[in-house]
C-alpha cells in the first residue's frame, strides 16, 4: 500500500491527516482502527513529504503560475497545441514537485516494503545527495509509480492539471 492509499484510507475512516511542523496532527471523532494507524506509521516520512508545502514556501497560487507558465511558453514558443502544452507543462510540474518534496527512508530499511537489508536483498539508494530513499531493486517499480501518483494527487489537489481532452494524449 502506497502513502496515497494510506491517506485515502483514513479520509474513509474519518481521520483528517494533517502537516503540523515535522510531524503529522490526526484528528477524528473516533479512535481510528488500528490498520489505518499501522498504514500511517509505516508511510510517515512519505505522507510528511506530500503534505509539507512544496518547493520552499511554495503556495497553490505559485504551483498553478508555473503550471501556466510553463504550459503558455510550450504552446506560443514551443509550437505545441494548448492540450500538447499542458500535458508538458504537468510532467514538468510533477517532475518538479517530486523533486521539492523527497521521500526519505531510514538506511538499510526499504522505503517500499519496510523490510531490512539482507545479504539476499539489499537496498540501494534512489535519489541524489541527501535526498534520497534506500529500496530494494525490486521494489523501486512500485514505489516510483506511487511516488508519481503522490505528486498527480498533490498537483491536482491544487488545481493543477493538464485538460481532459489532453489527458488521453500518448
Amino acid at each position: 500500500m502506497s502513502a496515497a492509499e494510506a491517506l485515502r484510507a483514513a479520509h474513509a475512516a474519518g481521520v483528517t491527516v494533517m502537516f503540523d511542523g515535522e510531524g503529522l496532527l490526526l484528528e477524528a471523532n473516533a479512535e481510528p482502527p488500528q490498520a489505518v494507524l499501522d498504514m500511517l506509521v509505516r508511510h510517515k516520512l512519505t505522507l510528511l513529504a506530500l503534505l509539507r508545502p512544496g518547493r520552499g514556501d511554495w503556495t497553490a497560487d505559485d504551483w498553478r503560475a508555473r503550471f501556466d507558465e510553463r504550459a503558455g511558453f510550450l504552446e506560443y514558443d514551443g509550437g505545441l497545441l494548448r492540450v500538447q502544452a499542458e500535458v508538458q507543462a504537468f510532467e514538468q510540474c510533477i517532475v518538479e514537485w517530486l523533486n521539492a518534496n523527497p521521500s526519505f527512508s531510514p538506511a538499510g530499511r526499504c522505503a517500499w516494503c519496510g523490510k531490512a537489508e539482507t545479504p539476499s536483498a539489499m537496498v540501494l539508494p534512489f535519489g541524489a545527495g541527501e535526498h534520497h530513499a534506500w529500496l530494494h531493486a525490486d521494489c523501486w517499480p512500485a514505489w516510483r509509480q506511487s511516488r508519481r501518483s503522490e505528486a498527480v494527487l498533490a498537483l491536482r489537489g491544487m488545481g493543477i492539471a493538464p485538460s481532459d481532452s489532453s489527458e488521453r494524449l500518448p
